[in-house]
């Protein structure tokens, strides 16, 4: 069944940081109020102020916060529900169920719906924490759809146009803790003792997967789950109690878990959250964060930024940065083979770091970074080389929610583009004979809630965790992720590839936004025996940097589908696949391409609220698309259903052009485009 098993051993001299792991978070929590009880926990930026709360007045708030759900009747066992963005509250929500023995199931502030609907009924969630009056509207009008769905009180935090709100509902967070303060004082000791019978394998967060293919399952993750793989990555790349993280990323997402609270209580992280979504890069600025995680959307839209801001320059600007960004190139490149530069290169480094790459971390905030991390689908090699040549440390992980999101990484001055790393310490990997990637460590989950048939399908009786990715060892001992199992592919020529890879190699343009790969079965068989180009795309441009071209070539447009369907961004887009076309092998170079009138949206089910491509939806969807692209045909028409706000709707076709690129042809004397440039 399996071979090629690798494990990476845990050191001995770990024994005093391993004792977390068979504590609980809030047993950590009150372990750090003690020890560090002044020393930042948290910090908030309010009408841009940064407000801080230290590990006492942290645990202070959990209290109270845990003895107002007892005074509710929440028990041990229960599963409270939290929705909105990132902030001190959400982190004190989850604390105090956890104090009490409950646990909590994280969902995306931008869930409507049937989404919304499936795991607060799946979960069984009679308690919600909401963020504010938008998601309060939301709740309130499922529970007036499905009063069955057993909601019966909704806790929020943001009490901002609520005022009139009378909905019996509904309470104030910060009259859950005074309520809890007053019934603390009337049952002393009684919550110490809830919190010392808190056991390690204990349920401590209910994490939803992705959902790429079905509506998603919920993943128990237990407090050792979590505080092993706190242990383990810190055993990778040390983390200590003066580092800065920023919470950039929903709670509801196992990285955000997996770094700012379990690494956070295990290491004494300070954690801090930006205002809003809009300051977001302003106040990166002004923290510094020590260390980072974001998946690859966020450091594509930093390239893409850089960019266009380089674009935007004079030609002295961007001719003095690409001087520089050679320069810290070539010394980024001899450090991740293992050399060293010479005296020269080290000189030359200096002033480029002084005139060109330091000003590009300052920009986005990462100046002070010691490492950072991008996981959740892969990341261009491109796009990995850049960050490393301006200065950043930037690493793969590998791993998913049901691993408690890593199990292999990359090692300082070990990183290659194309893999992701190795086991972290007491992860064991193997294949099967498919080429399926198994996992096996402390952290592997405890199950799916209440679906005991899928969990039989995902861990073997001896721990083995089925991942549903393919891969395999390269000659270093790093692991190369080829697909999910289902979306690898076979070339005309024999070997293996996945749509993922070509997908990500467009990506890498800054003009394409998302691309999807995809060949009729019909097609697939035909051109596969001709050896021709036998793939095709559906393309969603970038608004931002196809907008800055556009005006930069005085192109006017009014929409986004009016800026998709210019002849001019189609030739644009069609050179920027030609070219990633000229590193793949023939029998999988893209033939056709469409650009799409709309961007994918999660709300459309398009996409996950991680945006990973939910392919089954886009078959189904854009069905005729797809059949048009494994046509001759030069053009297909979708229909639109709009709906006004007055409720009526009505249809409208959006025709669609097919860019053909057999015939096409990168014009004579068209200069290849840097990697930190929009234009050649």
């Amino acid at each position: 069944m399996m071979n090629d098993t690798v494990r990476t051993t845990l050191s001995d001299v770990q024994d005093r940081v391993k004792s977390k792991a068979d504590m609980t978070m809030p047993q950590l929590l009150q372990d750090l109020a003690r020890s560090h009880p002044h020393s930042i926990a948290m910090q908030e930026k309010r009408y841009g102020v940064w407000q801080p709360t230290s590990w006492e007045h942290y645990h202070e708030r959990v209290r109270d916060f845990a003895h107002g759900l007892a005074a509710i009747g929440v028990q041990r066992g229960e599963i409270i529900a939290v929705l909105g963005d990132n902030r001190p509250e959400w982190l004190i929500s989850e604390l105090a169920a956890q104090s009490l023995g409950a646990s909590v199931v994280g969902i995306y502030p931008t869930s409507i719906g049937q989404e919304l609907h499936h795991i607060i009924a799946s979960a069984n969630s009679r308690i919600v924490v909401a963020e504010d009056q938008e998601q309060v509207d939301k709740l309130l009008k499922l529970v007036d759809e499905d009063p069955s769905l057993g909601i019966e009180q909704v806790i929020y935090y943001d009490p901002h146009g609520l005022e009139q709100y009378t909905d019996e509902l509904l309470v104030e967070f910060t009259d859950i803790e005074d309520s809890g303060r007053t019934w603390g004082e009337k049952h002393p000791g009684w919550l110490d003792e809830q919190i010392t019978a808190g056991r390690p394998t204990d349920t401590a967060v209910i994490c939803t997967t992705s959902g790429t293919t079905s509506k998603p399952k919920l993943a128990e993750l237990s407090h050792r789950n979590l505080l092993s793989m706190a242990e383990h990555l810190a055993d990778a790349d040390p983390i200590t109690n003066k580092d800065r993280y920023v919470s950039l990323l929903p709670f509801a997402w196992i990285g955000e878990q997996m770094l700012a609270v379990a690494c956070g209580l295990a290491h004494g992280l300070t954690v801090s959250f930006p205002e809003d979504a809009s300051t977001q890069k302003a106040d990166m600025r002004e923290i510094g964060p020590d260390l980072m995680f974001a998946p690859p959307r966020i450091w594509e839209s930093m390239l893409t930024e850089v960019q266009v801001r380089i674009d935007e320059s004079g030609p002295v600007k961007r001719a003095l940065f690409g001087w520089g960004y050679e320069i810290s190139d070539r010394v980024a490149t001899k450090q991740l083979q293992g050399q060293k530069p010479g005296p020269g290169l080290k000189v030359l480094n200096v002033f480029a770091n002084f005139v060109a790459t330091r000003s590009v971390r300052e920009q986005l905030g990462l100046t002070r970074l010691k490492r950072c991390y991008t996981g959740g689908a892969p990341l261009g090699p491109d796009v990995f080389r850049f960050f490393h040549a301006i200065g950043v440390n930037l690493k793969q992980i590998y791993g998913q929610t049901e691993i408690t999101g890593i199990a292999v990484v990359h090692r300082d001055e070990a990183v290659k583009y194309d893999t992701v790393g190795v086991p972290i310490e007491e992860t064991e990997i193997a294949f099967a004979d498919n080429s399926e990637i198994l996992l096996r460590s402390s952290s592997v989950f405890k199950g799916y809630y209440q679906n005991a048939k899928a969990t039989a399908e995902t861990i073997t009786e001896d721990g083995w965790l089925y991942t549903g990715d393919a891969g395999y060892l390269d000659d270093d001992g790093q692991l190369v992720v080829i697909d999910r199992l289902k979306d690898v592919r076979t070339a005309p020529d024999g070997s293996l590839y996945s749509n993922a890879y070509i997908e990500n190699k467009l990506k890498f343009s800054p003009y394409i936004e998302e691309a999807v790969v995809l060949l009729s079965t019909g097609q697939q068989t035909e051109q596969a025996d001709a050896g021709t180009q036998g793939l095709n795309a559906i393309i969603t441009i970038d608004p931002t940097t196809v907008g800055a071209w556009a005006e930069h070539e005085r192109l006017s447009y009014s929409t986004y589908a009016d800026l998709a369907a210019k002849p001019e961004v189609y030739n644009l887009v069609a050179m920027e696949i030609a070219r990633a076309n000229e590193d793949l092998n023939q029998g999988i170079k893209i033939g056709r391409f469409v650009l799409l009138h709309k961007q994918f949206d999660p709300d459309d089910d398009e996409i996950t609220r991680t945006r990973k491509v939910r392919r089954n939806v886009i078959e189904d969807r854009y069905a005729p698309v797809i059949e048009a692209l494994g046509s001759d045909v030069d053009s297909v028409t979708l229909t639109s259903t709009v709906t006004y706000q007055d409720g009526s709707v009505t249809e409208r076709p959006i025709p669609l052009e097919i860019f053909d690129l057999d015939t096409f042809k990168i014009p004579a004397g068209t200069k290849q485009r840097k990697v930190w440039s929009g234009r050649p």
